[in-house]
């Protein structure tokens, strides 16, 4: 599999060749390749290394730290010919050691290793130790040569699939480095002077094939700063897109009407964020804004003030949701907001019936609907506004740059407005969202009462669900979530479906017990959560499927078992379902783990309510992937970078983005190609989300 030759046919090879026509590969691999997100040789070549195996540190055979993976260096002292056990399995076996201490060596299935060894010469075992003092063992190493160290004292290890190995994905990169200077040089050579940056090509050879941890370093630096500045360059290129269009020019609105209207008074982070937006409103270019709030802090009221005042300047405006159990959420929560201005609202969902869907769609095209609220179905071809002004999107994170953009193209650049209750820190936010102005919702509405967090271990599970059975007898509802829908290989989760069954219904047993997971079909959750926000179930057994939006005022309790599997800024969220009401409400942070640092993390969520403070405690602690997942928020997926840790970089990028689009507003000019290419792949492999 991809031999350590030159490709066939080298002056045809170009960034864009499929990886199939690699020497080695063809199809049947390189739809091996394609899950991994391989489909071009440029591709392949920015398949960078997610850690290195490091052989210049090695320890002689009765030296070897038992149960962890290291290098071990010791002469081959014989070889035992190879046999067949159970299961069809061959099995090889070896023995090596350095004249004090020896280590037998088995490989399974791989008789080739074997047979290239030779007894007598010294070898590089690298693989995990086992057994005691006298008996060290090691199966399936990797074995290197003391001339192969020398030239590659570091090796590669990869993100990899089932049926292709870090090993078979080293040997076809190594086949194309050679040939690195096909992904030409996108950056300028004033950037490459300024940062003192190696240049592409060699960054790439010393990325995978480094000759010290040094080169590493300078590699990654170099690779960080061209991903960061690409992906800069592109969220500046959205954002100048759609500023450079009219959009639906709009008066200066007074909210005044709209807060009387309110049988209560907004908080002064509303106040400022619908100030914000009336302003982009009323300006020459259109509105490409976020608005975000921790939970509960209000965000649908500050759109529904904003699509107020579009509905007022003759617009119409629409709401897009990621969930049909949210969108309907929203147009009741609108309607009742909206109504006494005489604002139709209409709820468009991929549920309506034909001849509802009909009906819906006229009125739309007609502009009898004023707002229209829906989920993807609003992005379906036959969805025709008759003036789209302003649209909403909410919960960002569900939806990509491409989603925003069909919504966009629904109107004549009407002006933008998403929301996102996922706190991040407002620096890496400004950053992040190059391409939005970021307004924040900071201040939780009156009447909202702190929700009391507190950390307990399985063994208080009964006096936890006495508690639970005296809320629910003063007409209360709680939640209990669990991390698992079924059995899996991870010890100690209890699959949802056997803790409804023999936790949930047996401590509770007069009790009516609902069960929502993953696996249920839409229909299914909707009526299990509708069951649940209109009380004919006092307690709700639930996968993290209740996260995102779901209110219910009458929910004081929520109970997560084994929470140290979350990340704090998840836990959060779902703490974020219950104190919805004026009534107190609870948290319980179920976990037998006692590591100190889990305890150490579930104590800080038990000390603040700030969603802010959570995230910022997060990234410090366990890095980007609890709040911006793996795709970043709908953002491009990231192949080298950390938007966490490497924020400096960030910033010079985003700097260097802005000099850069301020002489080449389109990246047109014949030097930027190689840069605006760059940008139009990692955009084009971002996709929608769904």
């Amino acid at each position: 599999m991809c031999p350590a030759s030159s490709p066939e046919n080298r002056t045809t090879l170009t960034p864009d060749t499929p990886v199939q026509y690699l020497k080695g590969v063809g199809p049947k691999l390189a739809q091996r390749f394609e899950k991994l997100g391989i489909r071009t040789l440029a591709d392949l070549l920015e398949h960078y290394p997610r850690r290195y195996l490091d052989f210049t540190h090695p320890y002689p055979p009765g030296e070897a730290p038992a149960g962890m993976a290291c290098v071990v260096r010791a002469e081959l002292l014989a070889k035992q010919g190879g046999r067949y056990v159970s299961g069809g399995r061959r099995v090889e076996k070896a023995t090596a050691g350095d004249g004090v201490a020896t280590l037998e060596l088995t490989w399974f299935n791989n008789p080739y290793t074997i047979q290239k060894l030779t007894v007598g010469q010294e070898y590089y075992f690298e693989g995990e130790v086992t057994g005691g003092l006298l008996r060290r063992q090691m199966t399936n190493p990797q074995v290197r040569t003391a001339e192969q160290v020398a030239a590659s004292p570091l090796a590669a290890v990869y993100p990899q699939t089932e049926g292709l190995t870090s090993a078979a994905i080293g040997r076809c990169v190594a086949q194309l480095l050679p040939h690195a200077e096909l992904l030409g040089e996108p950056l300028p050579p004033a950037l490459l002077q300024k940062y003192r940056l190696p240049g592409k090509a060699q960054a790439v050879r010393e990325i995978h094939a480094p000759a010290s941890a040094e080169a590493v370093q300078e590699a990654r630096r170099r690779l960080i700063f061209e991903e960061l500045l690409i992906l800069q360059l592109g969220m500046g290129l959205l954002k100048s897109r759609g500023a450079a269009a009219a959009g639906a020019p709009m008066r200066r609105a007074d909210p005044g009407p709209f807060w009387a209207s309110l049988p209560f008074a907004p908080t002064g982070a509303q106040r400022r964020a619908v100030e914000e937006i009336l302003a982009d409103m009323a300006g020459p270019r259109s509105m490409n804004r976020l608005l975000q709030g921790d939970v509960g802090s209000g965000k649908t009221l500050v759109a529904a003030a904003a699509l107020w005042a579009a509905v007022g300047e003759g617009y119409q405006g629409a709401l897009l949701a990621p969930t049909e159990l949210l969108a309907e959420q929203h147009a009741e929560t609108l309607n009742r907001l909206l109504a006494p201005f005489g604002i139709r609202v209409a709820l468009l969902t991929g549920g309506l019936k034909a001849a509802a869907r009909r009906t819906t769609l006229a009125a739309i095209r007609a502009g009898e609907a004023n707002v229209v609220v829906g989920t993807h179905a609003i992005l379906s071809e036959g969805v025709e506004f008759a003036r789209l002004g302003l649209a909403v999107i909410d919960e960002q994170h569900r939806f990509g740059v491409r989603q925003r953009g069909a919504l966009a193209e629904k109107g004549a650049s009407p002006h933008l407005l998403v929301m996102s209750a996922t706190p991040i820190p407002r620096t890496l936010g400004l950053l992040i969202y190059g391409d939005l102005d970021i307004s924040i919702l900071d201040e939780l509405p009156p009447g909202r009462r702190p929700v009391k967090t507190r950390v307990m271990t399985g063994k208080r599970r009964k006096d936890l669900y006495g508690f639970l059975d005296r809320e629910i007898g003063q007409g209360r509802q709680v939640y209990i979530v669990c991390p698992a829908i079924e059995e899996g290989p991870d010890a100690g989760l209890t699959p949802v479906k056997t803790y409804y069954e023999e936790v949930a219904k047996a401590l509770l047993p007069d009790r009516r017990v609902g069960l929502m997971h993953g696996k249920l079909k839409p229909k299914e959750k909707a009526a299990v959560m509708e069951d649940f926000r209109a009380g004919r179930l006092d307690a709700l057994v639930s996968t993290t499927v209740i996260e995102v939006g779901v209110d219910v005022p009458n929910a004081t309790v929520m109970v997560i078992e084994n929470a140290e599997r979350y990340g704090l800024s998840a836990l959060h969220q779902l703490r974020g379902r219950v104190g919805r009401g004026a009534a107190e409400s609870w948290c319980f942070l179920v976990s037998d783990n006692e590591s100190d640092s889990v305890r150490s993390r579930l104590r800080f969520l038990c000390s603040t309510t700030d969603g802010f403070a959570v995230a910022q405690y997060d990234l410090e602690t366990r890095g980007p992937g609890d709040f911006f997942g793996s795709r970043q928020h709908g953002l491009p997926a990231l192949q080298i970078a950390d938007l966490a840790a490497d924020t400096r970089t960030l910033h010079a990028a985003q700097k260097e983005a802005a000099a850069l689009l301020a002489a080449d507003p389109l990246l047109q000019k014949p030097e930027h190609a190689l840069l605006a290419a760059a940008v139009a792949r990692m955009f084009d492999r971002a996709g929608p989300m769904n």
